[in-house]
């Protein structure tokens, strides 16, 4: 086994974007292990083990070392492909005069109807992993732009953070929309939920997103400030990457309650709570401004503009509003 891998494909840098599976892929660097060993180190149910092992096998990050029987039952050890993976190259498809602009951070309905609408003449890939994640893929040279709603403890968007991870470079933040994010309920709200101190009851069944986005982060700090254990609160067995999955979840009564968008809650015919409004901004280094033109360009239109306001909850009066960090 190689001391060091290369990741190179767009499909690996989506695999180990995401922190659950990266997690996997790590305990897996260091030593063999089963579905249950990974399952007792993670704090996490062997099924749900098993869905991601198989998406890191299936890429060839991931391998079967040995089988054994003990006790009558087979025992099956994993282990990465190489001790460890370097992430340095972005491989992009080859086009003639396209250009492809590489979008990782915060899932964002409005970013959604940017790419649809720059589709005919900009190839923009997709790769929502949060807030915190997108900087640092942003960070690394994986993206040439991020989105980023993450709130710090002064009360200030996204600033506080992005001068703590970029101190030797120039980032722009543009400011994308204030966005209305709450509890999205059932249709009619059956259970009766008001408020997020009723996610502790034992009927209700929740869903998270996934850590370092930026609504966990907000709601792992209101919980904090509510003196609210997170254990309290009884997890529908998935977290999600996106506002429309776990709308999802909840429309088809795989969850009771989970935090997100008030337009996703809308496109889902679900019941919102709003509980905060935030603002929600385009992250860039200065020097990638002239690649993301066409982007930025069509962001300023009125038409664009008209187009987000059509979303539940979304404000556009500070669009386009630009923040300098040197």
């Amino acid at each position: 086994m190689p001391d060091l891998a290369r990741l190179r494909s767009y499909e690996h840098l989506k695999l180990v974007a995401d922190p659950r599976r990266l997690a996997i892929l790590q305990h897996l660097m260091a030593a063999s292990a089963t579905l249950t060993q990974l399952g007792q180190a993670l704090g996490e149910h062997p099924a749900w083990i098993r869905h991601h092992l198989r998406r890191l096998e299936d890429a060839g990050l991931v391998e079967l070392v040995e089988t054994r029987r003990v006790r009558g039952a087979e025992e099956r050890y994993y282990r990465a492909r190489a001790g460890g993976y370097l992430l340095q190259e972005l491989i992009l498809p080859q086009t003639s005069g396209r250009p492809v602009i590489v979008f990782s951070g915060s899932h964002d309905l409005a970013v959604e109807k940017l790419a649809a609408e720059l589709a005919p003449h900009v190839d923009v890939l997709m790769l929502p992993v949060g807030s915190l994640n997108g900087l640092i893929n942003l960070r690394q040279g994986l993206c040439q732009i991020s989105g980023s709603h993450i709130l710090d403890e002064s009360g200030e968007y996204n600033t506080p953070i992005i001068r703590r991870l970029f101190p030797d470079r120039e980032v722009e933040l543009i400011t994308l929309a204030y966005r209305t994010q709450g509890l999205m309920l059932a249709a009619g709200n059956p259970k009766g939920v008001e408020r997020i101190a009723d996610l502790t009851r034992p009927d209700l069944r929740f869903v998270n997103r996934n850590a370092g986005s930026g609504t966990r982060l907000w709601f792992d700090a209101e919980l904090k400030r509510l003196k609210i254990d997170p254990a309290q609160i009884r997890s529908c067995g998935h977290e999600v990457e996106t506002h429309s999955e776990a709308a999802a979840l909840v429309r088809t009564g795989n969850a009771d309650a989970a935090l997100g968008l008030q337009a996703a809650a809308h496109q889902h015919g679900l019941e919102f709570k709003p509980l905060f409004e935030e603002r929600y901004d385009l992250v860039l280094l200065r020097e990638q401004e002239p690649m993301l033109i066409p982007l930025l360009g069509h962001l300023q239109t009125a038409g664009f503009r008209r187009k987000v306001e059509s979303l539940t909850g979304y404000a556009t009066s500070h669009s386009g509003e630009q923040i300098l960090i040197h």
